[in-house]
């Protein structure tokens, strides 16, 4: 294809953007009614607040101007683990705080060893590296990352795909402790040396079921067997998810230490309790009229609609469009350039509905999502369960409509019935 020329904006600088936030919801507290199982030999105490560990002053203070006020479950257990430099996979639902739950220690540790980003050497030796499925989410990482590590010495870096090669090498040269990354990016700057794996602590999967599945696999295998990476007793491993189906369990086990912890908040694979789930049963020919028929009766509320296929997302955007209806689409074929754009202009309102493809069922943090329609179910229950919950985040409640279709959607009967009696 012609060559990436793509140069993302630079994040906003100043304080108040840095911190932005959105609101917890009514039911945040309800969170700390869910039950946890830690299994693993002798896991640390959980944490009952930000204020129980010896963190430096300035990560407390960040942590505070960032909005959390107090840990939920997936926290206050992931937490300790890490500091006490164990493994951990750990499985909570959709909005639940996962990823702070992994930034807070490994900041707090890196501080304590006092970590120094030394800029413009032709190699750069991250003591942290995160990976996650889609470049939307690892930017949101790399935004969420830059809060805890304001007015330190650590300095957080992002590199993804459809973006021009030389600005990311550019980025990761100015210093780089913690390195937020797409997987075929990641492998392409450790291949061209721009990176040494032999300074790395902390290697964190992020949907690590997605990341260990016929999707990603491979690249994980690759990037721990590069010979400066450390083994895995020489490293902290840390993988986080809503969905853990039992084959990757057991895929996950061969990177982590064989003493590691497995925090389970709620049950395995479980909806977000603060969704209101419908399925409608609609056959393919009535789909669009259902569709018009709901976007009308919400109004202008932000609307997240899920389609199987790329071309379909554009169809039906261009599709509502024509309706009168403001929307926008955002796949794997679109430019970066436009894919950022159609997500800024869902996040401001401009566009309240926003037609996606599984490139934006996980892990998004959009304020004020109220409404998810799947429009085409997916093929599998964990990717239902991760793209409904992109509404009903931090406590906030949210609705997900889903149009079955018995020919298409058969396969899904079953273990929807199990995600909805639960």
């Amino acid at each position: 294809g012609p060559k990436v020329t793509y140069v993302p904006p630079p994040p906003p600088d100043d304080e108040q953007a840095i911190f932005a936030r959105y609101q917890t919801g009514m039911n945040f507290d309800k969170y700390d009614e869910n039950i946890v199982e830690v299994s693993g030999l002798d896991p640390p105490a959980a944490l009952m607040s930000f204020a129980d560990t010896n963190m430096c002053h300035t990560l407390t203070v960040n942590i505070a101007k960032a909005g959390y006020s107090k840990p939920t479950p997936v926290q206050k257990y992931s937490i300790p683990i890490i500091l006490a430099g164990r493994d951990l996979m750990a499985c909570a639902q959709t909005g639940s705080g996962k990823t702070a739950a992994f930034l807070v220690p490994v900041v707090a540790q890196m501080m304590r060893d006092g970590v120094t980003a030394s800029s413009f050497k032709e190699q750069q030796e991250p003591e942290c590296i995160i990976t996650a499925p889609t470049r939307e989410l690892i930017n949101q990482i790399f935004l969420e990352a830059r809060k805890f590590v304001y007015g330190t010495c650590i300095r957080p870096v992002v590199i993804y795909g459809g973006t021009q090669t030389d600005y990311s090498i550019r980025q990761v040269k100015q210093g780089c402790n913690i390195l937020c990354a797409t997987p075929g990016r990641l492998l392409d700057i450790i291949g061209r040396g721009k990176i040494g794996l032999h300074n790395l602590k902390y290697l964190v999967l992020d949907e690590a079921d997605r990341m260990l599945d016929m999707g990603f696999g491979a690249d994980m295998k690759k990037l721990v067997s590069f010979p400066d990476m450390p083994q895995k007793d020489k490293r902290q491993t840390l993988m986080f998810s809503a969905t853990f189906p039992e084959e990757v369990q057991r895929l996950a086990g061969e990177f982590l230490k064989t003493d590691f912890l497995f925090v389970v908040v709620g049950h395995v694979g479980g909806a977000c309790s603060d969704v209101q789930q419908n399925i409608l049963q609609v056959s393919q020919y009535f789909k669009r009229d259902k569709l018009i028929e709901i976007l009308h009766s919400i109004g202008n509320e932000r609307t997240l609609v899920f389609v199987d296929t790329k071309k379909k997302a554009d169809f039906i955007a261009c599709f509502l469009c024509q309706e009168n209806i403001p929307a926008t689409s955002i796949h794997g074929d679109r430019e970066q350039r436009e894919r950022e754009i159609a997500l800024r202009d869902f996040r401001s309102g401009k566009c309240p509905v926003l037609v996606a493809t599984s490139v934006a069922a996980r892990g998004l943090d959009i304020e004020s999502v109220q409404h998810v329609i799947n429009f085409d179910l997916p093929s599998t229950i964990e990717e239902y369960v991760h793209r409904i919950g992109r509404t009903g985040r931090c406590g906030n409640t949210g609705k997900a409509v889903g149009f079955f279709d018995n020919n298409s959607d058969g396969h899904l009967a079953q273990p929807l019935i199990k995600v909805l009696s639960d």
